[in-house]
């Protein structure tokens, strides 16, 4: 989509159409739950996008002003010209009109206008985010500071400022002037004003306790509520140094002010709210971004600290919870690094945080003194604890804080609260993968032969390279290993088998026919049972798995010494494999077998085997299909003779230099990773 506006000269809407597209899409997902597609169309002025999901059925509704989840619509309409609903049989679509800047309908912009700009990731992966202060007020910020110098003036008091409400019901400091501290020295609330402020009338005070006089440090004051529509959305205040400068006269007066600016500082209120639910948004889902962008618990823990602190708290702690249920603090950061290590002693001899409920939280004030004196003043800090909790498993408990007289904002602990549902996924997630790959691995190994033994007269080179990052037990395998051995060891080996195979698919499935095939090899050759005898015999237990029966291509060969001359005898069978390749040592290739019959497909097949010499400075190349079928684009390695191609270049190298040209050759031949595993084996007589 950005893309599209760019080519359309619509740079400056691009950030505002991408959030409200990746909203609508988003609702499309939770609450239709089908396939969707957007649509852009190039309208005259400016540009309609619209969202189509496959479930018109379902009703779209706004919600409340005040609700914190549900945005989306909401986010939509503040930030288009227009926007609306479509029907059909089939499909709905959420459709929203956003205008060329600076242009009317019909109209190009004379000079293009800078959009808003969205929220960014810093060096850090952290993210840029809104003041802590809910209300910065930027959009009217020269008025209002221009009305509370009027006020002042008219008043004569020694300082005026606007208070208004947040979502949390807290009165945040919107602008002042002269003698008012910034921040105000206490927290104020709507709950906390007296009965004059909730029947919308005026009141003066010579009271220090009062709450407002407090936390103004005023020893006078008058106070007039901001009402629009029968609701209190701030409060205008003037303040004194001495007692009695106050009269209800001029309460009065402050009072008809108030009603003045009422609306104008609704208005402010409302944009500033806008403001921040764009930011609250775009915080939302870029830590998402981070967050789905590693699958490392670890990592994952360390990112959640990060985005925390310091946008949201001076410091946070990621706790996890192990078989007993007992959480310990597994990754703790600190604004100031000096202060780490104290706060991490403090959190771990403090009582564990709860579970299963958010909330303020003080554990970390009842901890033992010598942890408390080495946390030094941050053993006083305001904490808050969000529980981790990721398909109905407790990961744990996110714990933020801030010094004691540094409150939290509702709109830090919304954000916090959103946060922990979100990392508490991402660390599931991540301890899933963790889990799954340790035990891919351990089965992977478990397919694999323990050791290659030595062969008198025979270089043996074995690669093995699973695709991906192993999350994913392969289908390729190989082994080398004696046969026909004597019990008492009195007697040297005289014969040897190797085998090479693939089965079809990957995961578990694969990984029982490997199984099957890589034990019943040997367990078939220490019975001396010939090389086609065995591939029959191996043929029919494929096919006596039934339905979880699998596709093997094999290549399996025994190699036996040749006494008082050079090289040894292999006697092979290729079952739909790649056939292995012979280098002499004038640089000549040739295939060494002819194709037979795969593995499970046919019953009752017939295998032949074919007696070759690998004589001295010949190499036996094996391979899987990973490296034949290695793709650049359109064009696979092994076309137009490439492996032979590659094998002549390696004349006059050892097995393990050779083995280690093609892996290279495989690993350079694509620029993307291989997506199939590669395994292979090179013997060369020596």
């Amino acid at each position: 989509m950005r893309r599209t506006l760019n080519e359309w000269d619509l740079t400056q809407v691009a950030d505002d159409a991408l959030l409200a597209t990746s909203e609508l899409a988003t609702n499309a997902v939770t609450y239709a739950g089908t396939e969707f597609e957007v649509r852009c169309t190039l309208e005259d002025g400016g540009v309609r996008i619209e969202v189509l999901d496959r479930h018109p059925a379902r009703h779209i509704a706004m919600p409340e002003i005040e609700a914190t989840s549900g945005r989306g619509l909401p986010s939509v309409d503040r930030l288009a010209s227009s926007w609306g609903i479509t029907y059909n049989g089939l499909t709905k679509g959420v459709w929203f009109r956003l205008d060329r800047p600076g242009a009317r309908t019909g109209e190009r912009p004379a000079a293009p206008a800078l959009s808003v700009p969205s929220l960014a990731i810093d060096d850090t992966a952290g993210l840029s985010l809104p003041s802590d202060r809910v209300l910065d007020l930027r959009p009217g910020e020269e008025s209002l500071d221009g009305a509370v110098e009027t006020v002042r003036d008219m008043l004569s008091a020694d300082g005026v400022a606007v208070l208004l409400t947040d979502r949390g019901g807290d009165l945040v400091l919107g602008a002042s002037t002269g003698r008012i501290p910034d921040p105000p020295l206490a927290r104020l609330t709507v709950a906390s004003l007296g009965p004059h402020a909730r029947v919308g009338a005026p009141w003066t005070t010579d009271d220090p306790t009062d709450p407002v006089a407090a936390a103004l440090a005023a020893r006078s004051l008058v106070a007039a509520p901001l009402q629009v529509q029968g609701r209190l959305t701030g409060v205008l205040v003037a303040v004194a140094g001495e007692r009695g400068r106050f009269d209800e006269a001029v309460g009065k007066r402050l009072g008809r002010i108030a009603e003045e600016m009422a609306l104008s500082m609704e208005r402010a209120r409302i944009s500033e709210l806008e403001r921040s639910w764009r930011g609250w948004l775009s915080f939302v889902a870029e830590a998402s971004d981070l967050l789905a962008g590693t699958l490392d618990q670890e990592r994952t823990m360390a990112l959640v600290a990060q985005l925390v602190v310091p946008r949201l708290a001076t410091w946070c702690a990621v706790y996890t919870v192990d078989e007993t249920k007992t959480a310990r603090p597994a990754y703790v950061w600190h604004a100031d690094e000096t202060r780490a290590d104290g706060l991490r002693e403090l959190l771990t001899a403090a009582p564990q945080p709860p579970l299963d409920s958010s909330g303020a939280w003080n554990g970390h004030t009842a901890a033992p003194g010598d942890a408390r004196a080495a946390a030094g003043s941050t053993a006083d800090d305001l904490a808050y604890a969000f529980p981790l909790i990721a398909r109905g498993r407790r990961m744990g408990v996110l714990v933020i804080g801030r010094p004691a007289g540094d409150r939290f904002p509702q709109s830090a602990i919304d954000l916090a609260e959103e946060l922990s549902r979100r990392a508490a996924l991402a660390i599931d997630n991540a301890r899933l993968y963790t889990a799954q790959t340790a035990t891919s691995r351990a089965l992977q190994r478990s397919l694999l032969p323990p050791g290659i033994p030595k062969i008198p007269g025979l270089e043996v080179e074995v690669v093995y390279q699973p695709a991906g990052e192993g999350s994913e037990v392969g289908g390729d395998f190989y082994d080398v290993f004696e046969c026909g051995a004597d019990p008492t060891g009195a007697v040297p080996a005289a014969r040897w088998r190797f085998a090479i195979g693939d089965v079809c698919g990957t995961g578990p499935e694969a990984a029982a026919v490997t199984g099957l095939a890589r034990h019943a090899l040997r367990i078939l050759a220490a019975e001396d049972m010939p090389v086609p005898d065995v591939l029959a015999r191996l043929n029919r237990l494929i096919l006596a798995e039934g339905p979880r029966a699998r596709l093997l291509t094999l290549l399996h060969g025994e190699i036996t010494r040749r006494p008082g001359r050079d090289g040894v005898r292999i006697d092979l069978v290729s079952a739909g494999h790649p056939l292995p390749l012979v280098l002499d040592p004038d640089g000549g290739v040739h295939e060494a077998a002819e194709a037979q019959p795969l593995l499970g497909a046919f019953d009752d097949v017939e295998f032949t085997a074919q007696t070759m010499e690998l004589r001295r400075g010949q190499v036996m190349l094996c391979v899987t299909d990973g490296v034949t079928e290695r793709r650049s684009g359109d064009r696979l390695l092994g076309d137009g003779r490439g492996l032979e191609n590659l094998l002549s270049g390696c004349r006059g190298l050892s097995a393990g230099a050779v083995a280690a040209r093609i892996q290279r050759a495989v690993r350079d031949f694509g620029p993307e990773p291989s997506n199939d595993d590669v395994a292979l084996i090179v013997l060369r007589a020596s």
